[in-house]
């Protein structure tokens, strides 16, 4: 599967039908009432447009979900009821002191989809970098509520190629996201030239994320408490893997139909793509979205639009 699409050179942000929330989604402990809360937005198909289903999209760091902004509508347009919100201590989510294994914030995401929303049919997943583990978290817990899933950009904790990937000079920054405390410290009040050199670094079209965007995650990086809630993402690592190998050694691959989806331009080929999630799914396939490198979403938001849309609509 080789979908692309021309690249997007102006992609207007239209979010007139967007609705902003913030929902709770895991009780907080005695004496604190907020628990915590994840920020989330809907959008729904046009009027008179009958819905096809539902598209959750789960971001990656150092992103929100923002990063989606030039998809939700067009997603939406073509019959889904798409739902963008931003994970656990991320974006305007709360910024707990701990539960960033992916299946503690894959937990959030049902509660936010069957008890929030109250969405009952299977839904599709496409998750980037981050988001592509946490989807993994997801559907593997909860394989009935799931009929498809889209994962990219990033290979799951536990694998060979996970290993592989950790150990290259390209995720430098996975070992040092993992050290306590020393991360926040050296970031804390240069998170604009921090997440510009890892927009730079990664991508393949540098007008993507342009000057207005970048102070859009500076700022959302530094909230109290986002940037050490972002690192913790990382310094959960090791337990996502023993969680995913238990799972696959368990239950044995998962038999949800699974695409694995990169940048046409990203760190890896099809091979190394689909062995990044082929350890624990049946059934994989590869896409790749024309010209673009790790941001596949703004990078070329029209060739994501047209790959997504190109997956979930098959039966």
């Amino acid at each position: 599967m080789n979908i692309a699409g021309g690249i997007a050179k102006a992609f207007d942000v239209d979010d007139s039908r967007w609705v902003h929330a913030r929902a709770v989604v895991e009780p907080g402990m005695v004496g604190i009432e907020q628990g915590v809360m994840l920020h989330c937005i809907t959008c729904p198909p046009p009027d008179g447009v009958t819905s096809k289903g539902t598209i959750l999209l789960v971001h990656g760091f150092p992103q929100t979900s923002y990063q989606f902004r030039r998809v939700i509508t067009p997603l939406a347009d073509a019959g889904y009821f798409i739902v963008a919100p931003d994970y656990r201590g991320a974006g305007g989510s709360t910024k707990p002191r701990s539960g960033f294994d992916k299946t503690t914030m894959a937990r959030n995401l049902h509660t936010l989809i069957t008890s929030v929303l109250s969405i009952k049919e299977p839904i599709h997943l496409v998750g980037h970098d981050i988001g592509a583990m946490i989807v993994h978290a997801y559907d593997t817990e909860y394989p009935s509520s799931t009929a498809s899933i889209c994962t990219g950009e990033a290979a799951l904790p536990g694998s060979p190629a996970f290993e592989a990937r950790a150990a290259s000079l390209g995720a430098w920054h996975y070992t040092f996201h993992a050290v306590l405390d020393l991360p926040e410290l050296l970031v804390a009040g240069k998170e604009r030239i921090y997440l510009k050199h890892m927009y730079d670094r990664l991508s393949q079209n540098p007008d993507a994320i342009s000057d207005a965007d970048l102070g859009v995650y500076a700022q959302s990086y530094s909230q109290p408490g986002a940037l050490r809630c972002g690192f913790d993402v990382y310094r959960a690592f090791e337990e996502d893997a023993v969680a995913n190998e238990k799972r696959v050694e368990e239950k044995g691959k998962c038999g949800v139909r699974c695409l694995a989806l990169w940048g046409e331009k990203s760190y890896t080929d099809e091979e190394m793509a689909t062995a990044m999630v082929g350890r624990y799914y049946e059934r994989v396939e590869y896409g790749s979205v024309k010209g673009a490198g790790h941001w596949v979403a703004e990078e070329n938001p029209g060739g994501f639009v047209e790959s997504v849309l190109a997956w979930v609509g098959r039966e």
